[in-house]
């Protein structure tokens, strides 16, 4: 057997991007302590379904604990993993118009709960999750890393943006190694339900109509979950040190004088809403019935990730075409769903 080599603790285990990150993490051999509160914000029969295919792995162990428990975070972080990978969080942006006070709660003082155990209790490297969010009423295309984010229009970029900060001066403070990273619209096996991708497939199925926002005039990085799952993977184990080349003078948002960097992990290739869901049709065999709607609050008409960064750090960009990458995500969901 080979040996185990790292100990991991990675919080929203249960998630969509948590589940898939510690399946490859497992798969590697490594150690692997999960967090999530199993919430209701979608399905919980799913979350399960995933944590049971985790636990399936002798060399993984699971808190149902919430990231605002600061006192459990705390103890669970003096066990000393050696990389934690934050990934909890309430997600959604149309949610956060309906319930912004649980936003700042489990992302902003959840937050606040991982950078103080990591104070206390030094690691190799914290990575988090940040969002395309958090650009806001940014238009200027590709979205690039080394650019400001101080126009967001939605209250879940700004807790996500507020994460870019707090981490950043938590490795000038105390000399965190931290990453953030900003996911372009991630779908593939075992999604979010909340996601319109999901939400799309589950309403074309059963032949109900679909919501289709700025009557279809929208473009989305969608960007397929091994992807991110292999930048994530790579990244972790390089952490990031002070940049010489900073400049007080001319600060620029991406890297830092501090371990610190933000990076954007996207398709690079923005897809036309109407296509993707032709692509959808397609691949699950039936016609969607379309309601158009306009621009809803908060979101966003177009994204596209600028990627060099990761590129030139861990040599990768994702790269899944789009008709492979929802061909899977349809196979898996007509099985689960037992779609005939």
């Amino acid at each position: 057997m080979t040996e185990r080599r790292s100990k991991f603790l990675v919080t929203g285990a249960a998630g969509f991007i948590g589940f898939h990150f510690c399946l490859r993490l497992l798969s590697e051999n490594h150690f692997v302590v999960g967090v999530d509160n199993l919430n209701d914000y979608y399905e919980i029969k799913l979350k399960k379904d995933r944590l049971s295919i985790l636990e399936n792995y002798g060399h993984f162990r699971f808190h149902y604990l919430d990231i605002t428990d600061k006192e459990t975070i705390s103890l669970i972080i003096k066990e000393k993993p050696d990389y934690l990978i934050h990934l909890a969080a309430q997600a959604g942006v149309r949610h956060s118009l309906e319930n912004p006070h649980v936003y700042v709660s489990s992302n902003v003082e959840g937050f606040l709960n991982i950078l103080e155990g990591c104070r206390n209790q030094p690691i190799k490297h914290l990575i988090f999750a940040s969002s395309s969010s958090v650009y806001g009423a940014n238009a200027n295309t590709p979205f690039s890393v080394h650019r400001g984010t101080d126009h967001p229009v939605s209250l879940y970029g700004a807790t996500k943006k507020a994460n870019e900060l707090m981490a950043h001066v938590y490795a000038t403070l105390f000399n965190t190694p931290s990453t953030g990273l900003r996911f372009f619209t991630v779908y593939g096996p075992w999604g979010r339900p909340d996601m319109a991708y999901f939400s799309f497939a589950k309403a074309i199925v059963e032949e109900k109509t679909i919501d289709v926002y700025n009557f279809g005039n929208m473009k989305r990085d969608f960007t397929f979950i091994d992807d991110i799952v292999e930048a994530m993977y790579r990244l972790v184990f390089q952490p990031p040190v002070p940049d010489p080349a900073w400049s007080p003078m001319d600060p620029d948002p991406a890297t830092s004088n501090a371990p610190y960097r933000i990076y954007n992990i996207g398709s690079s290739k923005p897809v036309d809403l109407m296509e993707f869901i032709e692509r959808l049709e397609e691949a699950l065999g039936k016609k969607a019935k379309k309601n158009f709607l306009p621009l809803q609050l908060g979101e966003i008409k177009a994204t596209h990730a600028d990627v060099e960064d990761l590129y030139r750090t861990i040599n990768f960009r994702p790269s899944t075409p789009l008709e492979e990458g929802i061909k899977k995500f349809a196979d898996w969901f007509k099985d689960y769903y037992n779609v005939q």
